[in-house]
């Protein structure tokens, strides 16, 4: 069996090669079978490799790319092999693992050896005071926190956290808990990520989801990728732009750094990405400015005006708002306004006019975006504009054309689908109510950032997470970890430990939960669950692994079960959906659109789409009744003399704050996080010699933060700007440093100084 690391290896001293030029091919095949077998062993691990995002199998549990319907053998990428393996991992951590050490020890962890100790056997108890986390029944467990919800004032003093990994069935049961309890209090993942595109389509198509499939992809003339890395965050990605670009598909890179993924890649799924150069993915790279994003599609919009290449039948059907966006890029002088993009963009006017050319040549384009345009204070316009460029030329509710989002979990778009939201509409809450007889709460809810506010100000008391390492992934890290220890009782249902497990409420329980590759076997039989990709094709999951211990339990288990010990009998047979999870999906049929006839279509191989209005009919459910063009004044984060914009971001060994191992292979980084990625130019300006250390001080409305030790790396960003990963660095997000409009935290502008290396 294998041992469980037993020393914290460092991370802030890391070998630095070159960037590679080129992404996957056989060493991404080679580290994938590798990591498997290391982590779960050959006879456990490798054949799960054969069940993952294939029919009768289990959707990866890392993010969420849908799956082609033709599905290759090997339907996975590297990342994905490497949550899988860690999930089946063979390793323990149990009651045992606890007695030996205490809490203060393991806070003292770093989050990378925490989560290589194993999974999280028997539920387990923090008791006031105590040093030890003990094992605890799964009723007692359950009356613990039935207490502590019953002694509350008010049941806005909970808080309902979500992963984005929480299958549709659980979701669904979670979120009618939180409301039957009396609180909208439901923050989830998106708050921190995608909330900000949510915000920005529903305003202007009237649906806060993308509108294209996979084959809108491969039919496109023009696909841009902006704020985005496919190579590392979503690799799988790739194969489908390596098939658009095939069929004749441009592709637009828009990145404050170039990322091998993107220059070319090498599908290990095909001879040519075994044995040969692989395929050219980019035809244009624009190394935008961080932030620069909005003014560069709003002088794309005014350049596109002045050219009179706007689709006029589309959007005198279709439309609202023109006559003002036309007004206002009517105004100013053209020179100047496109001299002013330059500056904000860092690029050049011939880059700026040739992705116009491409536009102007594209009957069908697609915009896709991440956490690059969405975790900025100007982050909703900067969508908007982008949905304005596609209004303009007709390309949304035709094929090959449309808004691509690209999400990260692999169901965190189907927890928001099934309710988890602070600020579900009536029309849900409305179903909701008359399906299950009570009168949901009314008034909207926390989300994340509002949560920690929450919880520091003494107003939350009961936190409670579905999944997830809320600690670790969101801002201010100082200021969460003390709200979260201002809590009665902080709960948290994982698979694996985590830095949230080590910085708790004045008491705490981990609940151990079952995986994507568990069988998850109940009273009648063997379950299944749902989840909804980032095009909204919803399909079943299966687990294939004997679980690591029979006290593990389902999300769906844990909520039913604390269900019936904090409502006891209220008419709703929490049981019944334990026992048979078909029995919630005839509930979530009836409250939720798009979802008829579901036990029988989650059946069906590849499953089945939600309906998307604006894709499928050209309807557009605002409170126009048509898409919107918004205004939206161009701005840009700024930096003052001597200071840079810190973006933060994935290495390639990780999965949101999982981090799988210590090497970013692409970039060139090995055994090390603590790294900060600087411009050659910037760092002589800044007297920053290439592998000196420093301190980051991020600069925010008169107040500072600190990151530590951070070894600095020359590296061919764009000027002006750095780049370091998260979780290390998101103690120097601001806690109220956030989006206009979705209150999502700006983690990729941060104003940052560079201190000698307090540590040295």
């Amino acid at each position: 069996m294998t041992e469980a690391p037993t020393d914290d290896p460092g991370q802030d001293a890391p070998d630095v090669r070159r960037p590679e030029r080129h992404a996957v091919g056989l060493p991404a095949v080679a580290n994938s079978i590798r990591f498997v077998a290391s982590q779960a062993g050959v006879r456990r691990g490798l054949p799960l490799l054969r069940r993952i995002n294939q029919v009768g199998g289990f959707d990866c549990p890392g993010c969420a790319w849908p799956e082609p319907e033709h599905r290759h053998p090997a339907e996975f990428c590297e990342n994905g092999a490497k949550a899988v393996a860690e999930e089946a991992t063979r390793l323990r951590v149990g009651p045992d693992f606890f007695a030996e050490h205490p809490v203060g020890e393991l806070a003292g962890r770093s989050g990378y050896w925490l989560g290589q100790q194993g999974r999280i056997t028997h539920p387990m108890y923090l008791a006031e005071g105590a040093d030890h986390y003990v094992p605890v029944e799964w009723d007692e467990a359950f009356a613990l926190i039935a207490d502590r919800l019953a002694a509350l004032d008010d049941p806005n003093e909970a808080a309902f956290y979500t992963s984005g990994r929480t299958g549709n069935e659980a979701a669904f049961l979670y979120q009618l808990f939180a409301r039957r309890f009396g609180t909208n209090n439901l923050p989830d993942c998106s708050n921190m990520c995608h909330e900000s595109s949510g915000a920005a389509l529903n305003e202007t198509i009237g649906i806060g989801k993308g509108s294209v499939r996979l084959d809108d992809l491969w039919a496109a003339d023009l696909v841009i990728v902006a704020g985005q890395n496919p190579g590392t965050n979503h690799p799988r990605m790739l194969t489908a732009l390596e098939k658009a670009k095939r069929a004749g598909t441009r592709i637009v890179t828009v990145n404050p750094l170039p990322e091998a993924g993107m220059r070319r890649f090498k599908n290990p799924q095909a001879l040519r990405g075994l044995a040969g150069r692989g395929t050219e993915l980019t035809d244009l790279f624009l190394q935008i400015r961080v932030g620069g994003d909005l003014a560069l599609f709003s002088a794309l919009n005014r350049m596109l005006l002045r050219s009179d290449a706007v689709d006029r039948e589309f959007v005198e059907q279709y439309t609202h708002g023109f006559d003002a966006l036309a007004e206002h890029h009517a105004a100013g002088d053209d020179e100047e306004v496109l001299a002013d993009a330059v500056r904000r963009t860092g690029l050049s006017r011939e880059e700026i006019e040739r992705l116009l050319d491409m536009v102007l040549a594209s009957e069908r384009t697609v915009v896709c975006w991440a956490m690059g345009l969405t975790q900025h204070k100007h982050a909703v316009p900067t969508i908007r504009e982008i949905v304005n460029l596609l209004l303009l030329r007709g390309d949304i509710g035709k094929p090959g054309a449309g808004v691509c989002p690209v999400r990260g979990h692999s169901n965190v778009q189907g927890d928001r689908t099934m309710g988890i939201w602070e600020q579900m509409p009536d029309r849900f809450l409305d179903a909701l109510g008359a399906e299950f007889d009570f009168a949901p709460p009314r008034d909207h809810g926390y989300d994340t950032v509002d949560t920690i506010r929450a919880m520091r100000d003494g107003r939350v008391k009961v936190f409670f997470a579905m999944g997830g390492n809320f600690v670790a992934a969101t801002p201010d890290t100082e200021a969460t970890e003390a709200a979260m220890r201002r809590c009665d009782l902080t709960v948290h249902v994982s698979t694996k430990l985590n830095r949230s497990h080590v910085v708790t409420g004045t008491r705490a329980l981990i609940l151990p939960a079952l995986g994507r590759t568990d069988i998850d076997v109940q009273s009648s039989g063997e379950q299944f669950v749902t989840v909804e990709d980032s095009m909204g094709m919803v399909h079943a999951s299966s687990g294939t692994v004997p679980p690591l211990s029979d006290l593990m339990r389902s999300e769906v288990a844990i909520v039913a079960g604390l269900a019936r010990k904090v409502f006891g009998e209220d008419g709703v047979p929490w049981e019944d959906f334990a026992a048979d999870y078909d029995r919630i999906r005839e509930r979530i049929e009836r409250v939720v659109p798009g979802f008829d006839g579901y036990n029988v279509r989650a059946r069906e191989p590849g499953g089945f789409a939600l309906p998307h209005a604006p894709r499928d009919e050209r309807a557009f459910p605002t409170a126009t009744g048509k898409a919107n063009f918004t205004v939206n004044p161009v701005t840009s984060p700024e930096a003052a003399e001597g200071r840079l914009l810190l973006q933060t971001l994935r290495s390639h060994d990780q999965f949101n704050t999982t981090i799988y191992g210590l090497n970013d292979r692409y970039r060139g980084i090995r055994n090390g996080r603590r790294v900060v990625l600087v411009n050659p130019e910037d760092a002589a300006e800044l007297g920053l010699a290439d592998g000196a250390y420093c301190d980051l001080v991020s600069e925010w409305g008169g107040t500072e933060r600190r990151a530590a030790h951070f070894k600095v790396v020359h590296y061919p960003t764009v000027r002006g700007c750095a780049a370091a990963y998260y979780p290390e660095t998101n103690v120097l997000v601001p806690l109220d440093s956030v989006a206009e409009t979705s209150n999502t935290p700006t983690s990729k502008s941060i104003v940052v100084r560079f201190e000698p290396d307090s540590g040295a």
